[in-house]
């Protein structure tokens, strides 16, 4: 049992809430039958982690993704359907856990709120509390883009919303991206916490403030505090 009082949390979804990057499930759902969706995946995924490291901006990242294929809304919500079926288990093991903190607990996503949301809401996380991005589609339901006015589309993006929630008390921040670890690099979050259940970004992990392999291990780590 957590008797400690819970910081606010900033969790990332992709590789972190989940067990895998959702833009990628999509492209593979939306890649069914194309001949070339092995190397198209292949790419999205390099370009992908190219972001994760920092060596390319998040909205280079974003832009050279999204081109790689094309989706429809029905792709989309299907693929929050699987989504929800792979939440990493560390986050499933402690359902109750997000459901008795909701008032703390934020996700804050470069990915995308149609994905997201369906697969948070059981765990208890309010609406207003998952930062994302949001796609844009054309009359027929193509995704034809991505809402630029949101915050999450700019480079340094989840520093800008982090600053614009005004949350007032410590903050932790869980993920696995270089993105992510901007939060804590800028000063507006307490510490960083990369999270290795599903993946290892060395440049990243060599500048958490804890490497954990679970959320289990950060729950532990608050019970010494």
């Amino acid at each position: 049992m957590l008797h400690t009082a819970l910081p606010f949390l900033i969790i990332d979804f992709d590789s972190t809430f989940i067990q895998v990057e959702s833009l990628e499930a999509l492209a593979a759902y939306a890649l069914k039958g194309n001949p070339n969706k092995r190397p198209i995946l292949e790419e999205v995924a390099r370009v992908t982690n190219l972001g994760m490291e920092g060596q390319i901006t998040f909205a280079d990242s974003l832009g050279r993704r999204l081109s790689l294929f094309q989706a429809h809304k029905t792709d989309v919500n299907r693929v929050a359907q699987i989504l929800r079926h792979q939440v990493s288990p560390s986050i499933d093991r402690n359902r109750d856990l997000f459901v008795r903190f909701a008032d703390r607990i934020y996700i804050m996503s470069s990915g995308f709120d149609e994905m997201i949301c369906p697969v948070v809401y059981p765990f208890g996380i309010r609406e207003f509390h998952v930062c994302a991005n949001t796609f844009i589609y054309d009359v027929n339901g193509s995704i034809i883009g991505v809402d630029e006015d949101n915050l999450l589309t700019q480079n340094q993006g989840k520093v800008y919303q982090l600053k614009e929630l005004c949350l007032p008390g410590e903050i932790h921040v869980i993920g696995d991206g270089y993105t992510d670890y901007q939060m804590k690099e800028v000063g507006i979050a307490d510490k960083f916490f990369a999270f290795t259940e599903n993946v290892a970004c060395g440049p990243v992990t060599a500048k958490a403030d804890s490497v954990i392999q679970s959320f289990d291990e950060f729950i532990d780590l608050l019970k010494v505090q």
